[in-house]
């Protein structure tokens, strides 16, 4: 399908540097998700990507095609990609069927040719059923669906998802990731995933790339993400953790209240230790697990 290419990408508004210098390869068929708080940049990454942005700094490619830079800007709907946005955007006056046929009219596809790839896409999402009710007569997952749909039925070199899952309650949401998932395996596409949600992310990803104040802090797979946070952001970040200061010597850490730890680490001094909730065991004064 397609790779994407960032090369010293930053973005300013005004005299706010919202992105700071991002380099990264995208490879063919990941699921790359950028995760981060609200405010750290990750969906004006996204937006870059697509070409609803123009980077201040640094060049974009899709495959080896330059699509932004200092010289050269390609408009998103010449970058061949598809997008699904946080609100669905699904045109309330069209049906399921004319809603995910809308790319293809625009590109003047024949009718023969529009029946067969809606037809299929529509399939794809579990939507045939429902090709003639309006977006009104639909639940949040289906239109959902119907934005998935619509943003696949070009075959798209890229598909980037803004949020896409927000809207939707728990149980939906669990529902749409898998089926998100199985629809990337399907089309064999790159996707990149914008989300706060660190259950998505680790869940979803082959590799997650962990934003903060539009500085990445970390680019690896969820279980590293997760097991091997670069930095104490990350750790507090993913999942729940527990931080206690001590000093780090001779092989061990002397933790605050008298306790110890070993250490196979190079760090001297003081030292933050964090510590995962599952990777605590308790033990009574006589040193007996305490199940």
């Amino acid at each position: 399908m397609s790779s994407v290419t960032c090369r010293k990408i930053t973005k300013n508004y005004g005299s706010v540097q919202v992105i700071h210098e991002f380099s990264y390869v995208f490879n063919d068929k990941e699921f790359i998700t950028l995760l981060g708080p609200s405010g750290c940049g990750k969906t004006t990454m996204l937006r870059m990507i697509a070409g609803f942005e123009r980077p201040t700094t640094g060049e974009i490619l899709i495959d080896d095609e330059i699509v932004s830079s200092s010289d050269e800007f390609i408009p998103p709907n010449l970058r061949n990609i598809g997008m699904v946005f946080q609100s669905y955007a699904v045109w309330p006056h069209m049906n399921v069927f004319d809603n995910a046929a809308y790319p293809l009219k625009i590109q003047r596809v024949n009718r023969n040719e529009i029946r067969r790839r809606v037809d299929e896409i529509l399939e794809a999402v579990h939507l045939s059923e429902y090709s003639q009710r309006m977006p009104n007569e639909l639940s949040g997952g289906q239109q959902q669906r119907v934005a998935l749909a619509r943003a696949l039925v070009s075959n798209p070199k890229l598909l980037l998802l803004d949020e896409p899952l927000s809207n939707l309650d728990a149980k939906l949401r669990e529902s749409m990731r898998y089926e998100i998932k199985e629809l990337q395996k399907h089309f064999g596409i790159t996707v990149v995933y914008v989300t706060h949600d660190q259950t998505e992310a680790m869940t979803m990803s082959d590799r997650v790339i962990v934003f903060n104040k539009g500085i990445v802090q970390q680019i690896d797979t969820p279980m590293n993400i997760y097991r091997k946070p670069a930095n104490e952001f990350v750790a507090d970040f993913v999942g729940r953790i527990n931080f206690i200061e001590g000093t780090a010597h001779d092989g061990r850490i002397e933790l605050a209240g008298g306790q110890s730890i070993y250490y196979s680490g190079k760090k001297r001094g003081d030292i933050l230790v964090g510590i995962r909730p599952e990777n605590v065991t308790l033990y009574d004064e006589n040193y007996a697990v305490v199940s």
